[in-house]
């Protein structure tokens, strides 16, 4: 059985390596490479998070450094791990100095139908921190006697816990620390079988595939309208894992050589927003590079409005997003806690235009 199991798990990854060379995926050099090196970081995630973190009896926290998928935030430090809804575990921790915090329960199907519903969700607004900045956090189907202090539900199909701490300033602000661990579990974990590897082996697998297939289908929805930031619809984003605080405007942008994309847009009174731009498979670019702003890094003008400018080469104007090399991809701007919601307005302008202006 061992034989035959690995023999269908590097068949069903060469299945998934069909995503990335779909007919209407990007076929040049750069993409191609990005898109198989998405594969090899997918896969990476997938068999640490369905082979060797996978019990939710013993479940470990694990960021999610090394992996992007679907937009991954920059300012973002992400935390995972896998739990079952009928469980009872204890979260405890540390708030950190970072601008925004968060925890959700999930019920993860990106190998089934590529959704990963929300099932519980704590933040900022109803978090309770000691005043030696230490949280407690329990995460079960039923309230706490307690009264639910610090309480995260849990549903009958919730499958991991996701944590997002989000900077404004990585200079100066620090994340938290996070642990966890199922209340009244086993003493040591179930020994591994052929039957269990086989069973993680296919999970991952299909995981690596589902999650590069929503994923393509997001890009060749945003598409139809490109150059434009556009509210496709939040309930498909939040079908997806997004944060019920945060709403997404997602995009598709294709520039010739010589070419602006500008965005301009009101901003909300909220605790924290961002632009970044990704490659075609929907991973942020090169971190080291321009190619994110938020609240505390973009400059507004004196009426308080936003303008960025896409583009292969900086024009000068402020607010530049670097292209890295790439003629296309996707692009996000996230409103986090606002009651209003701009949509922006977009252009294509030479950019040879942008620096005669400031010249």
């Amino acid at each position: 059985m061992p034989d035959q199991t690995w023999s269908e798990f590097c068949q069903a990854l060469e299945r998934a390596g069909q995503v990335i060379l779909s007919e209407k995926a990007p076929d040049t050099p750069l993409d191609r490479a990005e898109g198989f090196r998405y594969l090899t970081r997918l896969t990476r995630e997938m068999l640490y998070s369905c082979v060797d973190n996978a019990d939710p009896d013993f479940p470990r926290f694990h960021e999610l450094d090394l992996v992007k998928i679907g937009a991954d935030n920059p300012d973002n430090v992400y935390l995972s791990a896998n739990i079952r809804g009928d469980r009872t575990y204890r979260i405890t921790g540390t708030r950190g100095t970072i601008a925004y915090f968060s925890i959700g329960s999930k019920a993860n199907r990106y190998a089934k139908d590529g959704t990963m519903a929300s099932t519980g969700e704590l933040s900022d607004a109803d978090l309770v921190v000691e005043p030696d900045g230490t949280v407690e956090i329990l995460a079960c189907a039923e309230k706490p006697d307690s009264g639910g202090r610090n309480w995260l539900p849990l549903a009958p199909d919730s499958t991991g816990l996701v944590v997002r701490q989000t900077f404004l300033d990585r200079t100066t602000e620090t994340p938290g620390t996070w642990h966890v661990e199922q209340v009244d579990g086993p003493a040591e974990p179930a020994p591994l079988t052929p039957e269990s590897l086989a069973k993680a082996l296919r999970r991952a697998a299909l995981s690596v595939h589902g999650t590069a297939a929503t994923f393509a289908h997001w890009t060749e929805t945003f598409a139809s309208r490109p150059n434009e930031l556009v509210d496709f619809g939040q309930e498909m984003f939040q079908r997806a894992g997004g944060d019920p605080e945060i709403f997404y405007l997602h995009g598709y942008w294709s520039l010739r050589p010589g070419e602006a994309w500008v965005i301009e847009t009101d901003v909300p009174d909220c605790p924290y927003w961002n632009f970044q731009l990704n490659n075609w498979w929907m991973e942020s670019l090169d971190h080291h590079r321009a190619i994110t702003l938020n609240k505390h890094t973009a400059t507004l003008d004196p009426s308080g409005r936003l303008t960025i400018v896409v583009a292969e080469r900086d024009p000068g104007v402020g607010n530049w997003i670097d292209t890295c090399e790439h003629g296309s991809g996707t692009a996000l701007l996230r409103w986090l806690g606002a009651a209003v919601h701009p949509v922006p307005t977009s252009r294509v302008v030479s950019l040879d235009s942008l620096t005669a202006r400031v010249g």
